[in-house]
């Protein structure tokens, strides 16, 4: 049976699942008694990419900074061994001068473990996966993934699975995440990015965005930037499902200027439509997964700011960073190249107030589900948008290039790892 189809006959039992066992892992974190080895505080973890550092904050209210980590205890130790290989030498340099802007990328993507003693971080210019001890900063294992860059991860609801896609080899491993043992992988289209699991564990979504560090960004061009697609994988046997080729469903609704390149996606709660981004688009769209089509185009305003020179658009963003609240009635979408932030309703797909924000890079939303919180990579701070009003209601600076920001648990007591720089 299709997976749509499957998809289709879960929806209920996935909206249910979600309902019950949410609000149960908070309440369980929460509930523990203050300084006993269980307590866990919920926090957001935001990857400071070019700094080599994660700053750890408040999941809700003033975001206010709780400690930071050092991702790169062990950089001489690597640094010596891209030193030693000339191919690995050359691909590192590749990736400070194209993807990085100059900077090497040293976090991409990060997720606590469910006891919250230690973080998994990607690390792009190391194309690697590491356990940090919580306590001691020190490395508990490192996976180096196949190729030379690895890139966004996801973690499997029960929080026991990391899938990190590696994007010069066109794979996606997955890991035990506690001992970083490889427990599958699996192919996907040219450059795999954003990874999802489905709600249930069941499936892996993988997005392949194809070829963006070349200047060949012209429509008539596209063809150049590779096979870019949708693969949908069993998380057990990591057996391909489904791929779903977005290239013909935007040709279907007269689309064809536009890239297929899908970028980071968002799921509603029951997962019967996917919001999703492209390249060089300032919008998005929504597919209904049972039917495989797209349902809706939403474009967004366009900053008169904006270099009309797609060459310029870093790394073939437009938008960077989608999220929806929890009860499914809005999204919130980052503007990278537009640098502004907005609120939009799910129903009308009406946007709410441009937010003025620099180069925003990823939205999430805050532990309690009241605010989108983006990255601000242009300005060193993540700032937190209410989804009610639409405005911004706090902004706290951060590390260097701020990327990823994922909400995690720390132990209670947890106030930084020794010798992480300030």
């Amino acid at each position: 049976m299709p997976l749509r189809r499957t998809r289709h006959l879960c929806v209920l039992a996935a909206a249910l699942a979600l309902t019950l066992t949410a609000p149960a892992s908070v309440a369980s974190a929460a509930g523990s008694a203050p300084g006993s080895p269980a307590a866990l505080r919920e926090v957001l973890f935001v990857g400071n990419n070019w700094d080599g550092t994660a700053d750890v904050l408040a999941s809700t209210g003033d975001l206010a900074k709780i400690g930071r980590i050092d991702v790169v205890p062990d950089k001489a130790e690597r640094m010596a061994e891209i030193n030693a290989d000339p191919i690995r030498w050359i691909y590192f340099m590749a990736i400070r001068s194209g993807v990085g802007e100059g900077h090497d990328q040293l976090v991409d993507d990060m997720y606590s473990t469910p006891d919250g003693t230690s973080v998994v971080v990607s690390r792009p210019s190391f194309a690697d996966v590491v356990s940090l001890d919580l306590t001691t900063g020190a490395v508990n294992w490192r996976f180096p993934v196949s190729g030379y860059r690895s890139d966004h991860m996801a973690v499997s609801p029960d929080g026991r699975r990391v899938a990190v896609s590696a994007s010069t080899s066109n794979r996606v491993h997955v890991l035990d995440i506690g001992t970083g043992r490889e427990l599958g992988s699996f192919a996907t289209g040219d450059k795999p990015h954003e990874n999802i699991f489905s709600a249930d564990g069941r499936h892996i979504w993988n997005m392949s965005i194809g070829e963006v560090n070349t200047a060949l960004d012209a429509t008539w061009l596209d063809w150049t930037k590779g096979d870019r697609r949708i693969t949908v994988v069993d998380a057990t046997t990591f057996e391909q499902v489904e791929v779903v080729d977005m290239r013909e469903r935007l040709d279907a609704i007269g689309l064809k200027d536009h890239s297929d390149a899908v970028r980071p996606a968002a799921f509603s709660p029951d997962e019967s439509k996917l919001y999703f981004q492209v390249s060089f688009f300032n919008g998005f769209f929504e597919y209904d997964v049972t039917t495989d089509r797209i349902t809706r185009t939403k474009t967004l305003p366009k900053n008169p700011a904006t270099s009309s020179d797609r060459t310029t658009w870093v790394n073939d963003s437009r938008h960077h960073g989608i999220t929806m609240k929890p009860d499914g009635t809005k999204l919130c979408v980052a503007g990278t190249m537009d640098d502004y932030a907005t609120v939009v309703d799910r129903t009308t797909l009406r946007e709410g107030p441009l937010v003025t924000v620099s180069k925003p890079y990823w939205a999430t939303v805050s532990g309690d589900g009241k605010s989108c919180v983006v990255s601000e990579s242009g300005a060193d701070r993540v700032t937190a948008i209410d989804f009610a009003t639409g405005a911004k209601t706090v902004s706290v600076p951060v590390g260097d290039h701020p990327q990823r920001v994922r909400l995690g648990h720390v132990r209670a007591d947890w106030t930084g790892t020794p010798g992480s720089r300030p």
